[in-house]
């Protein structure tokens, strides 16, 4: 699991498996949430198993899968809702953390500064800057 860190809240990897789950409980993240669609690939667990692992963990557990559909309004409010409402670091996945990561920067336009934004992605090894015009909006 390469974990990589946006800020004190979120974090972000590509995909883990069901056994990774206490590794990021010991890491004192509080959530995760899956931004894979089940069935990408053969070799990848399914979201119920990852999802009984994070229950037993005692980590709330999130499916906002992002697939070949595209980003939607639903996504990046729920998206919001989660960090918004979290109690402590939300940890997301996706196949390589880009998904998670436009998520999350969507996720924060109008509340912090969209140059901010994609300097903390960019920290992380994420590029957002094609989605200045959409962060800088209210």
């Amino acid at each position: 699991m390469d974990l990589k860190r946006i800020n004190d809240h979120v974090s972000v990897s590509g995909q883990i498996q069901p056994e990774d789950v206490a590794a990021l409980k010991a890491a004192g993240f509080v959530a995760i949430i899956n931004n894979r669609p089940d069935g990408e690939s053969p070799d990848q667990p399914a979201s119920a198993e990852i999802g009984a692992a994070a229950v037993a963990a005692g980590l709330d557990y999130y499916e906002i899968p992002l697939g070949r559909e595209g980003v939607s309004p639903e996504m990046v409010e729920q998206t919001r809702s989660v960090l918004e409402g979290s109690k402590g670091p939300v940890f997301c996945f996706c196949r390589s953390g880009t998904r998670s990561t436009t998520l999350w920067a969507l996720s924060q336009a109008g509340e912090v500064d969209a140059g901010e934004i994609i300097s903390q992605a960019a920290e992380a090894g994420y590029d957002m800057s094609h989605l200045a015009g959409h962060l800088s909006r209210n």
